[in-house]
């Protein structure tokens, strides 16, 4: 182990595009290097299991209130789920072509970065920027939350919750999540296939139950169709940010491709099964809830699937507040080992602090990356406003989303790319709908209610590339970032990847 051991600790770029190309397809290997264990199963249980997390038991009153009736909110729903079926389509055939973890990062990166020597990798190193520091905590944070309403509620049944209560086990579960990443990949892939099985358990017994409900005669909440339907584009617009952070989490497995067993294969046969199967279990669950409450009693709800247990499971409804606290938790644990690796690969390129591209040397985890993320997610569960954090994620990762989707359209037939074997190749008006859809949700909410967190957004952006100019170009650091690098790798037992070829020369 070499502390401190790099050529910088923010800064490098490959300038040769023949470099470049030759790592299209083939990730740096490494003896000390994540290894593979992920297959299609454990793939598609990252993926269902960081999807169904919190949204669908607590974005439904969001949706419902943007688009005022059963209706439509039944269609946006199914718009949602095609939306997130063609962002996947689209990172199939980019990680499938580039097999590299980091997702929208490499992908970026690959992009723009030969275009131009100066500021061709600004793309990637800004979606680092917010992705790291601000959209995957924030994402944990939320997650996290949502964990622990669903825990506490059931126990305040006369008076309210405390929010510093919520807060206090939000970051117990954070932490021991953050452990257990750090400890093994195996047994955290373990624990998210488990939690996978138990929350779909959970949404089985809340689609029986509704079913149930409609063979019994209930059909008055279902039957109201399209009453209240809201016109304005800017609500509908809302509606769809919140039921597009049920289904977020389809690109999840994109940022582990070099854990991927087969990524050419396992992959895309990941997303075939898991998104489809999501986006079904959305809408009978949405249907389930309507079975048993109408769509003001939605809205006066903050916690959907606990008002739909007490309603129809009576005294069993003790089932919904655990299997969600089991769902969350899939949830939080998947979004941690994914935003570890993405943390991993932005400092590998030079574009994150060199402590987080660093490896355990004997548990072969991200434990830097993942402890900064962690640590994060904690500071962001301050605050505790679910919705307001909702909103907040959505319109900065649609940013990008859509940036991605066109770098999908450079390659696709740019000199350097247009070639490339892609294992899984799609139609290109794929990626232009998803840019598309893109342009809407991050505009729609700004002209119809401009809020100050957007400029926020906006000028944590114009933050990232005047950090970039110093730090990142011109590889400029403290005096004191060697010593630190130095001290901290040496705490988390941790080593930047070994080439084998240096090994054997060694």
């Amino acid at each position: 182990m070499r502390p401190g051991h790099s050529q910088s600790s923010l800064g490098s770029h490959r300038t040769d595009r023949s470099d470049r190309l030759s790592h299209i397809t083939t990730a740096p290997s490494d003896r000390i290097r994540l290894k593979e264990n992920v297959g299609w199963v454990s793939g598609t249980a990252l993926i269902v299991g960081t999807m169904i997390g919190s949204g669908i038991f607590v974005s439904p009153k969001g949706l419902t209130e943007g688009t005022g009736s059963v209706g439509l909110s039944l269609i946006c729903w199914t718009i949602c789920g095609i939306v997130a079926m063609l962002g996947a389509l689209t990172y199939a055939e980019l990680g499938t072509m580039i097999t590299k973890s980091g997702g929208e990062y490499s992908y970026l990166h690959e992009a723009f970065g030969p275009l131009s020597q100066k500021v061709g990798s600004i793309p990637a190193f800004l979606f680092a920027w917010i992705m790291v520091l601000l959209l995957r905590p924030a994402s944990v944070a939320i997650i996290a939350l949502a964990f622990a309403t669903y825990v506490i509620d059931p126990f305040f049944e006369v008076c309210e919750a405390s929010d510093a209560a919520k807060k206090c086990l939000a970051a117990v579960l954070i932490l021991m999540l953050a452990i257990l990443n750090c400890a093994s990949v195996r047994i955290a892939v373990i624990v998210q296939n488990v939690l996978t099985v138990a929350k779909l358990v959970a949404i089985v017994i809340i689609i029986f139950g509704g079913f149930v409900q409609l063979g019994l005669g209930h059909t008055q909440y279902l039957a109201t169709g399209f009453e209240g339907t809201e016109t304005n584009a800017g609500s509908i617009a809302i509606g769809l940010y919140n039921g597009m952070w049920a289904f977020d989490g389809w690109n999840n497995l994109n940022y582990v491709t070099e854990e991927i067993v087969d990524p050419h294969k396992n992959l895309p046969r990941s997303i075939y099964i898991a998104i489809p199967l999501v986006t079904i279990l959305y809408l009978l669950m949405n249907i389930s809830y309507f079975s048993a409450m109408s769509v003001a009693e939605m809205l006066a709800t903050p916690a959907v699937a606990l008002t739909w247990g007490n309603r129809v499971l009576g005294s069993a409804a003790w089932i919904i507040p655990l299997s969600v606290a089991l769902s969350t938790a899939g949830a939080a644990n998947g979004t941690i080992f994914s935003a570890g690796r993405l943390n991993y690969v932005a400092a590998r390129e030079g574009h994150m602090l060199e402590l987080m591209s660093m490896v355990h040397v004997k548990k072969f985890t991200p434990a830097p990356s993942i402890v900064f993320t962690s640590l994060l997610a904690i500071i962001y569960i301050i605050p505790g406003n679910i919705g307001g954090l909702i909103e907040f994620f959505n319109f900065a990762v649609w940013i990008f989303y859509g940036l991605t989707a066109a770098a999908f359209i450079v390659m696709r037939f740019t000199t350097d790319y247009k070639d490339a074997y892609r294992p899984c190749k799609i139609p290109i008006f794929i990626p232009v709908i998803v840019v598309i859809v893109s342009v809407f949700l991050v505009l729609a909410p700004i002209i119809n209610d401009p809020r100050l967190e957007f400029l926020y957004v906006a000028l944590f952006i114009l933050a990232g590339v005047i950090f970039y100019i110093p730090f990142v170009h011109f590889q400029k650091q403290p005096p004191f970032m060697p010593i630190l690098t130095a001290f901290l790798q040496l705490l988390f037992e941790s080593a930047p990847p070994v080439a084998e070829e240096e090994t054997n020369n060694n």
